[in-house]
């Protein structure tokens, strides 16, 4: 069965940092493309970052390039999520997922096969 868990996220103040954490099971981690994604409310799900199987190439939005590094830990089968700098336009909940090489474009919620349940990120003043 396969799981991803998401945690580390939380209340913090702009400017401010936060660790994201997904732990993976169920499925051969070190195969697929990990990528974050996030839903503000009211909002579609957005990709954010991307990291391809090996950890050697990594992709992010504009709109968090600088401040956001995703990485991952094949041999723990988990992928984290550093963010900094954070914005009140950060505030929402924060996916991780699973794509598979076969998968569709990695920047689309389509190319990914299988998601956590999210945690909630929320920045304030």
């Amino acid at each position: 069965q396969v799981q991803l868990v998401e945690s580390g996220g939380g209340l913090v103040h702009i400017g401010g940092s936060l660790r994201l954490s997904c732990a993976a099971s169920g499925y051969t981690f070190s195969s697929y493309t990990m990528g974050w994604f996030r839903q503000a409310l009211g909002q579609e799900r957005e990709f954010v970052s991307a990291i391809d199987y090996s950890g050697t190439s990594t992709y992010s939005a504009d709109s968090v390039k600088g401040r956001f590094t995703i990485s991952r830990d094949n041999a723990n089968n988990t992928v984290y999520l550093q963010m900094s700098g954070l914005k009140f336009e950060d505030t929402a909940v924060y996916y991780c997922a699973a794509r598979p090489r076969w998968g569709g474009n990695l920047y689309y919620t389509s190319g990914y096969n299988y998601w956590g349940q999210g945690t909630q990120v929320t920045v304030s003043s």
